[in-house]
């Protein structure tokens, strides 16, 4: 997080504090090893002189991971070749909209203009002849009471009277519609616009409502999703390589507990599940008998999910390693160490690669698959060649940030390299941190869910969203699709690729 970029106030106040306590400690402790420094001789001095060094370091670093930019957005030209300046453009219009509306709107003379100057005659339209132009404008939100009037149906024997059907219902009797509900959920898990606020814009607007209101909506919906949201994470198991990544969820119940947002993604698709705990008996819900690939960061508890199915003699899934972890960690330490600037660019050699790969996408799946596979194992393994000699001969400091930097490396190197050999494995594991984005501006706006059913509604909808949204599906549409669906069939699913080949047909 950033100070700059950050608006919550006691968020702000929590970063100041955690960097004052940090500053207090960490300079004193450089102040006693300064003096011990002066008293000290021969060996002695040499050790305390490097504790000193590794204490500076250990300060920047933690006051850059509060008020520093993200190492992903840093610059390396020896990372990157600068692209070339693209030749300037004759002009610049506006920017196409093609899914808008097109809303037609004709102008004419007030009857006193349509007088010819030159003769004084009357002027006449000409046909079809306009001077065009655009302008983008708003159409305000709206709410309406919709009055339905079912119609009843009588026989002249009076034995037999009939009413027609009324509209789809999430709630028995209730007076918001299936569309008002997901309009709501698209709001706050799409927009991340919590409840109470809302309901504030609401009543601007004309709508007198509760936030209470708002909650049951998104309850009932949420039910008629479940199923769906079910089938989506078997979906995702069913591939050869699934990301998984965990973020901190807070519980607002009072108890001030942190629980733990758990995410699994796939191709165009994402799968979230809010839990107590961050334990590897977690991890084990979240993956079940899954036996492919897991893609994650260096986290211990998918080894140790691992390790306790072998001990069980139950098949275990693949470890892969994400190198954005690592190269991360190299980066920050280049400020200190620049010779891990080597580090970097070896690294991004690796993507070098995958991009040549990317580019060859016109040869058709079966085609590119085995030209990736034979860049992989012939150019990837000799930068990995190269990263591994590098690493075995670079002086660093164990303690040191490209000490630390290096033995991450080193201590992950066989899940670093998995991917070589398993050509549906990525590089890194971005894609599925780039999908828990969302849920943690969710958090950081609306800060956590109030109860356990809470947590479970904001999963399905983080889930069925996040991957709507991957899809180019729009979500609200797809929300009220799986409701219709569910009421129609308890028990219905209706999954986003399947709404979204409906939408395409």
């Amino acid at each position: 997080m950033h100070w700059q970029t950050e608006k919550d106030i006691d968020i702000l106040r929590q970063m100041t504090g955690m960097v004052i306590r940090e500053n207090d400690l960490l300079h004193a402790k450089l102040a006693q090893l300064a003096a011990a420094l002066d008293a000290a001789h021969g060996a002695e001095q040499q050790t305390l002189a490097l504790e000193i060094e590794n204490l500076k370091e250990k300060l920047a670093l933690r006051q850059k991971a509060l008020f520093g930019k993200s190492s992903e957005k840093q610059k390396d030209a020896e990372t990157k070749p600068e692209k070339p300046e693209r030749a300037p453009q004759p002009g610049h219009g506006p920017t196409p909209q093609p899914k808008l509306p097109i809303v037609e709107k004709i102008h004419e003379l007030d009857d006193a203009d349509k007088i010819c100057t030159a003769c004084g005659g009357g002027l006449k339209p000409m046909n079809g002849q306009f001077e065009e132009s655009e302008e983008i404008d708003v159409v305000q939100r709206s709410f309406v009471v919709v009055k339905h009037k079912r119609q009843k149906y009588g026989c002249k024997c009076g034995g037999c009277v009939d009413t027609a059907l009324g509209p789809d219902k999430l709630i028995a009797g209730g007076r918001y519609s299936i569309e008002f509900a997901a309009h709501v959920a698209g709001d706050k898990y799409l927009d991340h616009a919590a409840l109470t606020r809302q309901a504030t814009q609401m009543r601007r607007q004309g709508l007198d409502v509760s936030d209470q209101t708002l909650w049951d909506q998104l309850d009932a919906l949420a039910k008629r999703c479940k199923k769906s949201y079910e089938a989506l994470r078997d979906y995702i198991l069913t591939g050869k390589v699934v990301g998984a990544d965990e973020t901190r969820w807070p519980m607002l119940d009072g108890s001030q507990k942190t629980w733990w947002a758990w995410s699994i993604a796939g191709k165009n698709c994402a799968w979230y599940r809010i839990a107590k705990s961050r334990s590897h008996e977690e991890a084990g819900e979240l993956l079940g008998d899954f036996h492919g690939t897991v893609m994650s960061d260096a986290y211990s508890a998918y080894e140790a999910l691992r390790n306790v199915r072998l001990k069980r003699g139950q098949k275990a899934f693949l470890q892969a390693h994400c190198w954005a972890h690592s190269r991360r960690r190299y980066v920050q330490a280049a400020e200190f160490h620049p010779e891990a600037k080597e580090m970097v660019r070896l690294i991004g050699e690796l993507y070098a690669i995958e991009a040549k790969a990317a580019k060859a996408h016109e040869l058709g799946t079966d085609e590119w698959r085995k030209y990736l596979t034979l860049l992989r194992q012939t150019e990837s393994k000799a930068t990995l060649a190269k990263i591994r000699t590098w690493a075995n001969t670079a002086r660093a400091r164990p303690t040191s940030a490209l000490g630390r930097a290096i033995s991450y490396m080193t201590d992950n190197w066989r899940e670093l390299g998995v991917f070589v050999d398993e050509v549906e494995v990525p590089l890194d594991n971005n894609d599925t941190e780039r999908g828990i984005r969302g849920l943690a501006c969710g958090r950081k706006i609306h800060y956590g869910s109030k109860s356990e059913r809470g947590t479970e509604v904001a999963a399905i909808f983080y889930s069925l969203c996040e991957t709507c949204k991957r899809l180019g599906v729009d979500a609200e549409q797809y929300l009220a699709a799986v409701a219709r669906a569910d009421i129609a069939s308890p028990g219905a699913v209706l999954m986003p690729h399947q709404f979204a080949a409906m939408q395409n047909a």
